[in-house]
C-alpha cells in the first residue's frame, strides 16, 4: 500500500463528504469534459489548421472558442474550472498574445516586449502546434503504470521535443486534459511537492512538472479514483502550499523566557522594541530600508549583525503569510507548532512587541530529524522532506501528555475558527469590520457572538460560554464594578452626530427645560477603553448603512483608522481633546437589500475590512421537514430569485437564518409556514412590488396566481396542509427524489412497532 492506513481512511471520508455535496464531478462528467475539450483542441484538430485561423484558434484570449481562453478561463458547463488553475501573470506567459488596446500581436518578457507582424505570430504558433501534437504523441504511447525514472525520461523526451510548451504551465494543462490516467492537473511542480509531503511521500528528486505524476498515477489507481476527483480533494484537504518557519523563543538572557507569552496569547512575538511599530511595512525594497535605517539608528551594531537582524524583522513583519506554519524553538527543541492566522501587530507593553496571531496546532516538545537556523530568531525552513514530513506528521498524531509544568498553567484557549475568527482577523488587521450581505443570512447575530467571546478572552482569559455570572455581565450586561465591554446601536434615518458622539440635549431642571452637552454611545465607550487599557471594548452598529455616514462620524473618520489610534482630535462642540484608543472595535452590519448601501460612504469603505454573509445552506444540515428537504429548498428557490428578480439578485436572496430558531433548524411544519407566509413572501413581494408574473416564477403557480396578482393565502390555513406542501415542492419537483429526503422517510418510525397503550400509539391524542 502506497499510503498508509489514516490517510486512506480520510481520503474517503473526504471524498464522501463532497461527494453528498455535489463538490466532486462524476466519471461521466470528467469524460464528457474531457472528450469535448479533445474534439475542439485535441491533436488531429490542431493538425488540421494553419495561417491565422491556428493563431486565434491558439493564442487570441480576446476569443472565447481560443485554446488559451479554455486553459485560463473557461468555467461553465463544457469545462467547469475543476482542472487545475493557470490563472495570473500576463499573457506573455503563452509566448505570444494580441494586445487589446492596439490588436497588435506582441511577444518578450515583461520588460523586453517587442511587436510582431501577424506571419511572425503564426510561425510561433505553428511551432506550438507542432511540439503540442509530439508531445501528445509521446503521452499516447506512454505506459499508465511507470516509475519515477520513466517519468524522469518523460519529462526529458518532453523537453527535447516540445521545448517551448511541455514545461509551461499551459502546456501541462493541455496534456493533462488529454491524458488524466497518466498526468495529474496540479500544474506548478511546487503545488506537487507540497501535497506529496501532506501524504507523507518523499517527492522525486530534480525540478519539472512530470517528475511526480507517477506518484498521483498510482495513488489515483489505489484509491480507485479518477485522477481529478483525486487532485479536487487534495485541494479541499490541503489547502494551497505554505511556507514553515522556525521562531526563537528566547531574549537571550535566559532560555526560552518568552515562551508563555507566545503559547499562551496565541502569538508569535519578537523583541527588537526600539524601532517601533511597524504595521506601515509591506513587501518593498523600501520597507526593508526603512527597517534597516531604524535598526541603525537604534543599535550601533556592526553592518553585518544589522543587516541579519534586519531581514529577520523584514520577513516576520512582511514576507510570514497568513497560514504559514511557525516552529517556536528553543534551540533545537521544537515547543509548538503554530499555523498564522492574520498580520503583524504591534504590542507597545511588551519587551517582544512585534507579534503575529497564530493557532497552536501541536505543543509537544520534540526535534526535528535535522537541525536547522539554530542561530538565528526568525528562519525560514529551506526545501526538505525529512523535515516537512516530520512537521506534517507531528500534526496528525495523538499530543503528548502535558507536563506537570504546563498543567499548571493556563493552556491556551481553542483558537477561533470560521466566520468568528475572520471577524478576528479583520479586527486585529482595521480594528474595525462589516459583516454584509442579504437579510437572514444572521449578520447580526454573528456579530454579538464574536464580540462576546472576543470580549470574554481579551478580559478573562475565557471562552463567553465558559463565563461566571458576574463575568457575563461584566461582557455584556450591566456590570457594577467595571462598564460592559460590548455594546450596541443601530444607525437610522434621525440617527446623527449628537447620538454618537456629542451633542447639546433637552434635560428638565427645576421646572426649566435646558440644553446640556452629553457624550454619545461612542465617546463613552472610548472614555471607558481609556480608563481600562488591559480590556478590549467592542461597539457593534447595526444597520450601519441606514445612517448617515459622513454626518454621525464627523470628524471621527479622521483618528478612526488603525495607524491613527491615540492620536487627538479637537471636537467642535465640548472642546475635549479627543482620541480612540486602541482596545476598541467596532462591528458594523449591512443589509444589502438596502438600496442605500450604494452610498455607502468611499472614506468609511476604506476604514473597515467587510466580511460577505450569503445565504448558507449547509447550516440547515440534513433537516427535512414534511417532505421539504430545508436547505435544498433554498437553494432552489434562491435560483430562482437570481433568476427573476433581475438587477442585483444576487444581493436579494433569502438568507438560511429565516429557516432557524436560535442555532437549529425549524423541525414543525407549523412553524415553517408561518415563516413562509409572514416573512419569506413578504420579502419576495417586496422585492418583485406588483411584478406577479416575476413572483409566480420564483413561488410557483401552487402560491402565486398572477392573472389574479394575489397570493394563496389559503393554503396557510386549518386542513390546507397537503396542499401547501405541494405548491412549495411544485417549482422544484426533483428535491423530493433527493437521497436526504428518501433517507428522511425511511427514518420514520412505524407506528405498529412503537409502544402503544389503549389501541393509540404512546403520545397520540
Amino acid at each position: 500500500m502506497i499510503l498508509e492506513a489514516s490517510l486512506v481512511q480520510n481520503i474517503n471520508e473526504i471524498h464522501k463528504d463532497l461527494d453528498t455535496k455535489g463538490k466532486l464531478l462524476s466519471k461521466a462528467k470528467l469524460a464528457e469534459c474531457r472528450d469535448t475539450f479533445h474534439g475542439r483542441f485535441g491533436p488531429e484538430k490542431l493538425r488540421n489548421l494553419d495561417g491565422e485561423a491556428l493563431l486565434v484558434t491558439i493564442h487570441d484570449h480576446g476569443n472565447k472558442d481560443s485554446l488559451v481562453y479554455w486553459l485560463e478561463f473557461k468555467s461553465d458547463d463544457e469545462l467547469p474550472a475543476y482542472f487545475g488553475s493557470i490563472a495570473g501573470g500576463s499573457a506573455l506567459k503563452f509566448g505570444v498574445y494580441k494586445r487589446s488596446e492596439t490588436g497588435v500581436w506582441m511577444t518578450g518578457s515583461p520588460t523586453k516586449q517587442r511587436e510582431l507582424t501577424v506571419e511572425e505570430a503564426v510561425e510561433i504558433a505553428r511551432k506550438h502546434r507542432d511540439q503540442l501534437i509530439k508531445g501528445a504523441d509521446i503521452l499516447e504511447r506512454f505506459s499508465t503504470d511507470g516509475t519515477d525514472a520513466d517519468y524522469k525520461s518523460l519529462q526529458d523526451t518532453l523537453h527535447k521535443i516540445a521545448p517551448d510548451v511541455s514545461d509551461m504551465a499551459w502546456g501541462h494543462k493541455y496534456f493533462s486534459l488529454l491524458f488524466p490516467d497518466k498526468l495529474d492537473d496540479f500544474h506548478n511542480s511546487d503545488y506537487q511537492k507540497f501535497h506529496l509531503i501532506k501524504l507523507f511521500q518523499i517527492p522525486p528528486e530534480g525540478e519539472g512538472r512530470y517528475l511526480a505524476a507517477g506518484r498521483f498515477v498510482a495513488i489515483a489507481r489505489e484509491l480507485g479514483l479518477p485522477m481529478n476527483t483525486l487532485t479536487a480533494i487534495m485541494n479541499h484537504r490541503d489547502g494551497n502550499p505554505y511556507w514553515y518557519w522556525r521562531v526563537g523563543t528566547s531574549d537571550g538572557t535566559e532560555r526560552r523566557n518568552k515562551w508563555d507569552i507566545m503559547r499562551d496569547g496565541n502569538c508569535v512575538a519578537i523583541g527588537w522594541p526600539a524601532i517601533g511599530d511597524l504595521s506601515a511595512i509591506s513587501y518593498s525594497r523600501e520597507s526593508k530600508e526603512i527597517i534597516r535605517k531604524a535598526l541603525e539608528e537604534k543599535d550601533p551594531s556592526t553592518p553585518s549583525v544589522v543587516g541579519n537582524s534586519t531581514q529577520q524583522i523584514f520577513n516576520f513583519v512582511a514576507k510570514i503569510e497568513e497560514n504559514d506554519l511557525i516552529l517556536a524553538a528553543d534551540g533545537a527543541t521544537i515547543l509548538g507548532i503554530g499555523k498564522v492566522t492574520g498580520e503583524y501587530f504591534y504590542d507597545a507593553s511588551s519587551d517582544f512587541p512585534h507579534r503575529r496571531p497564530v493557532e497552536w496546532l501541536s505543543l509537544d516538545e520534540w526535534r526535528l530529524p535535522k537541525d536547522v537556523g539554530l542561530r538565528t530568531t526568525v528562519h525560514k525552513l529551506k526545501y526538505d522532506p525529512d523535515n516537512f514530513i516530520a512537521i506534517e506528521r507531528k500534526l496528525l498524531s495523538p499530543p503528548a501528555s502535558p507536563t506537570p509544568e504546563i498543567i499548571t498553567k493556563r493552556l491556551p484557549l481553542p483558537p477561533l475558527g470560521g466566520l468568528t475568527g475572520r471577524v478576528q482577523s479583520n479586527l486585529n488587521r482595521k480594528n474595525q469590520v462589516i459583516l454584509y450581505g442579504p437579510p437572514g443570512t444572521g449578520k447580526t447575530y454573528w456579530a454579538e457572538i464574536a464580540a462576546r467571546e472576543l470580549a470574554a478572552r481579551s478580559a478573562f482569559g475565557k471562552s463567553y460560554d465558559q463565563l461566571q455570572e458576574d463575568q457575563i455581565r461584566v461582557v455584556s450586561g450591566t456590570g457594577e464594578d467595571s462598564p460592559s465591554l460590548v455594546r450596541m446601536c443601530c444607525f437610522h434615518p434621525a440617527y446623527g452626530y449628537e447620538d454618537f458622539l456629542e451633542g447639546y440635549r433637552p434635560e428638565s431642571v427645576d421646572g426649566r427645560m435646558v440644553f446640556r452637552l452629553q457624550d454619545g454611545i461612542f465617546k463613552t465607550i472610548c472614555k471607558d477603553a481609556k480608563k481600562n487599557s488591559d480590556r478590549n471594548f467592542y461597539l457593534i452598529v447595526d444597520e450601519i448603512n441606514r445612517g448617515d455616514i459622513p454626518r454621525i462620524f464627523g470628524e471621527l473618520l479622521t483618528i478612526l483608522e488603525k495607524d491613527k489610534r491615540g492620536k487627538s482630535i479637537i471636537l467642535p462642540l465640548s472642546g475635549d481633546r479627543f482620541q480612540v484608543p486602541k482596545n476598541v472595535f467596532l462591528i458594523g452590519t449591512m443589509n444589502t437589500a438596502d438600496r442605500s448601501i450604494a452610498l455607502l460612504d468611499t472614506a468609511l469603505r476604506r476604514r473597515f475590512g467587510f466580511i460577505e454573509l450569503m445565504p448558507d445552506s449547509s447550516v440547515l444540515g440534513n433537516s427535512v421537514v414534511s417532505g421539504i428537504p430545508l436547505g435544498k429548498w433554498l437553494d432552489d428557490l434562491n435560483r430562482r430569485v437570481c433568476a427573476h428578480v433581475g438587477r442585483d439578485a444576487r444581493n436579494l436572496q433569502v438568507g438560511h437564518s429565516y429557516l432557524m430558531e436560535g442555532s437549529k433548524p425549524i423541525s414543525e411544519f407549523q412553524r415553517l409556514s408561518r415563516v413562509i407566509r409572514e416573512d419569506i413572501i413578504p420579502l419576495l413581494q417586496e422585492y418583485c412590488y406588483e411584478d406577479y408574473s416575476a413572483l409566480e416564477k420564483i413561488l410557483g403557480t401552487g402560491l402565486v396566481d398572477s392573472a389574479k396578482q394575489m397570493i394563496r393565502h389559503d393554503l396557510f390555513e386549518d386542513g390546507g396542509q397537503e396542499e401547501l406542501i405541494r405548491a412549495l415542492l411544485q417549482p422544484c419537483p426533483d428535491i423530493a427524489t433527493s437521497l436526504q429526503v428518501v433517507e428522511a422517510v425511511t427514518k420514520v418510525p412505524d407506528e405498529e412497532g412503537e409502544d402503544v397503550e389503549g389501541g393509540a400509539p404512546s403520545g397520540a391524542k
